[in-house]
């Protein structure tokens, strides 16, 4: 397991407000051709570098944001939100930069930014400054965000490498614009695949395109590496000495890929906080990237998150999630205001009936977790012969399907231990079933969730395939 606990990064960059208004879109205006939202909750969070700090924070590691906002309501509600981390430097002379975010269906319909566009002036620059040479002993890696909002002027950027590289540490930099030669003597950039094509000036969208632009980068910077993040490609990794090494995209679905740049870095400062070579931290990042853009708006990664997709990325998706990492995987998915479904059986030998309630149950929840009987269970339960597949194989092709999340094993005959533990928000069952004899039902009812029963696809069952199995034999 990847353990980041406690590592220290330091964060300097453009903070802004991210606000999401979530709800329904039914019907069109009558006054224009656009969606009538009507409004259900609302939430704000930092975003930008806040949104940095906030990632390093859910997977463990410490977090110290130092940058620029204005003296105004704004300003004051990203200084709540940041708490301790928190390292604000507001001027009278500009106004906090505000996203704002309409969300219906899973769907952004509109986004309105509030912000002024304008370097930092003399002042400013020397308070960012002093704030971050009083942090720098404090932190074991450095990242530079830049959205392009005036924080990081030319000579801040200089400055502040300038005094990374002194006390040795990582510098990592999230860059903007055609002119990557102000982030001379960083550790690494982190452009997207647009971004590098825009500073390289050439294409970059093939494998071979994008090792291209970022070699044509490193020719004139004096920067080690690039690391190229590519969406729905993954990334690839271009060192000046060396072969580059690209990996796929690990998204199972992707609904907002706001804030995912954010995750990467995050990630990979706090590896090379660790100790960890860029290849192995460039993995950790593209498991964490997966994670967020599977979720609505500028999402984080939690530790357990992590953990699990890193399992996965090494083959190991049949191996049993413990029940500690269980529960904490399912806290941090409650915590990101995610509907967590719950699932049992013995799953011995999967058909497509499994395959349909699985999907029909995913349909109905954010994340659904799977609870396995272990195999002792699933013979007092089915007969001697019985499980024809171990445990393991059988975590192994549940856990491979789109619609599962995570699976767990129980050994009891009765799921209901599980779901006391992970206090599900939706409970499934087949429609062979009814509410009463639903094991869990009133548990889970009783602090606000509920069973829903699913449909079955007629004739398919394990013992049916064993029984037409033996006949043919």
């Amino acid at each position: 397991m990847l353990d980041l606990t406690g590592r220290r990064v330091l964060v300097l960059g453009d903070v802004m407000l991210d606000r999401y208004l979530y709800g329904e879109a039914r019907r069109l205006s009558p006054e224009a051709p656009v969606p009538v939202v009507r409004l259900g909750r609302t939430e704000a969070m930092a975003g930008g570098a806040g949104n940095v700090a906030r990632n390093v924070e859910a997977l463990g590691g410490q977090a110290r944001l130092v940058a620029l906002a204005g003296e105004d309501a704004a300003g004051e509600e990203l200084r709540a939100l940041l708490g301790p981390a928190g390292r604000l430097v507001q001027s009278a002379a500009r106004i906090t930069t505000v996203k704002l975010r309409v969300i219906a269906a899973r769907q952004q319909v509109v986004r309105v930014d509030e912000e002024q566009l304008r370097l930092a002036d003399p002042d400013e620059e020397a308070a960012l400054l002093a704030a971050l040479e009083a942090e720098l002993p404090w932190a074991e890696a450095l990242v530079l965000s830049d959205y392009a909002k005036g924080t990081l002027t030319p000579s801040l950027i200089a400055a502040t490498i300038v005094a990374a590289r002194a006390r040795g540490l990582p510098c990592l930099v999230d860059p903007k614009g055609r002119d990557f030669a102000r982030y001379a003597g960083a550790d690494l950039l982190t452009p997207n695949a647009a971004e590098l094509a825009e500073a390289a000036g050439q294409p970059a969208g093939t494998d071979a395109a994008c090792e291209a632009a970022a070699r044509a980068l490193l020719a004139r910077l004096d920067v080690p590496a690039i690391l190229a993040t590519r969406s729905e490609k993954g990334m690839m990794l271009v060192p000046r000495e060396g072969p580059a090494l690209s990996i796929p995209a690990m998204a199972r679905e992707v609904f907002d890929v706001s804030g995912a740049g954010d995750t990467v870095i995050a990630t990979l400062a706090l590896c090379r906080a660790a100790g960890l070579a860029w290849p192995e931290a460039m993995r950790a990042a593209n498991a964490a990237a997966g994670v967020v853009v599977g979720k609505l708006g500028t999402a984080t990664c939690s530790a357990a998150e992590l953990d699990h997709a890193l399992r996965e990325i090494e083959g190991a998706t049949g191996e049993l999630l413990s029940w500690p990492a269980a529960r904490r995987l399912v806290e941090g998915w409650r915590a990101e205001g995610l509907r967590v479904g719950f699932a049992n059986g013995c799953f011995d030998l999967l058909h497509a009936g499994h395959v349909r309630l699985l999907r029909e149950a995913r349909r109905h929840c954010d994340r659904l977790i799977v609870a396995l009987n272990e195999d002792a269970s699933v013979t007092r339960l089915k007969g001697p012969g019985r499980p024809v597949n171990p445990l393991a194989d059988r975590a192994a092709v549940i856990a491979a399907l789109a619609s599962v999340d995570a699976v767990v094993g129980f050994a009891e005959d009765t799921p209901l231990d599980c779901i006391l533990a992970l206090r599900p928000d939706v409970l499934f069952k087949g429609q062979d079933y009814t509410l009463d004899r639903v094991v869990g039902a009133a548990e889970v009812a009783s602090w606000g969730g509920e069973t829903v029963l699913l449909p079955l696809l007629p004739g398919r069952s394990t013992t049916g395939l064993l029984a037409r199995g033996r006949a043919d034999g």
